[in-house]
């Protein structure tokens, strides 16, 4: 039976390794291929593909969209779109600049509140193109600010509603879906059950709404999905 991860990260996102080395884990743990799906950037998919095709892993071309169901944020996948496609390209570079005003109010934010954390800390965690709050929160862990990367997502810190969070630009779920079918592509909700836990909303409304555009897939196996959960995710 094949194994594939559709859900993976490299350092142009938030992972902690270059595609190339991403591609060639997949390999050692036994998988035939990824989707590499870093967020809001396709920039590391002709690298793993390179080292895909060397090593007999086939890698699809993938994404992790941000997108915003009302006060809801929701991570939602794209995959085997077309990564030159002008619209879906226009629309990621928007996201990705925000991304940058966004960590930069952030840091700004966290000044305000006595932690000595600068925009440049953050952007040298980073590396890769696509700034976002686990550089923030790395950034904290190396002050001493918080002893763990989770523990700086609270509303304490930068998480949902946090002293120190700020909103960053998204599609909307739906023209989510429509945008990455226009692409080509087929569209999923990645780790549906944030949906709840973070905000508080039915996951089933938003899965039904976007079934109806055309929705072609949730993540069932993830970390933060217990059996229960993946058995309700699955059955849908």
């Amino acid at each position: 039976m094949s194994r594939y991860d559709l859900h993976t990260h490299s350092d142009v996102s938030d992972g902690a390794f270059e595609p190339a080395l991403v591609v060639r884990y997949a390999a050692e743990a036994g998988l035939n291929g990824i989707a590499l799906t870093d967020h809001d950037s396709m920039g590391g998919v002709e690298a793993a593909r390179a080292a895909g095709e060397s090593i007999g892993v086939e890698v699809i071309t993938g994404c992790e969209v941000s997108a915003r169901w009302g006060e809801v944020s929701v991570h939602m996948l794209a995959y085997n779109v077309d990564p030159s496609h002008p619209r879906l390209a226009e629309e990621l570079w928007w996201i990705r600049e925000d991304r940058v005003v966004r960590a930069e109010k952030m840091v700004q934010l966290l000044q305000g509140l006595g932690v000595p954390i600068t925009f440049e800390m953050v952007r040298a965690i980073a590396k890769g193109e696509s700034i976002g709050r686990p550089h923030v929160a790395q950034a904290m862990v190396d002050l001493g600010v918080v002893p763990t990367t989770p523990d700086a997502f609270t509303e304490e810190w930068i998480g949902e509603g946090g002293r120190a969070n700020v909103h960053k630009k998204a599609l909307t779920p739906q023209d989510t879906v429509r945008l990455v079918a226009e692409a080509g592509g087929v569209s999923g909700i990645a780790h549906p059950i944030w949906i709840e836990r973070d905000h508080g909303a039915s996951a089933d409304v938003l899965i039904e709404e976007l079934a109806a555009l055309g929705l072609g897939a949730l993540e069932v196996n993830h970390p933060d999905h217990d059996e229960l959960m993946r058995a309700r995710f699955a059955a849908i």
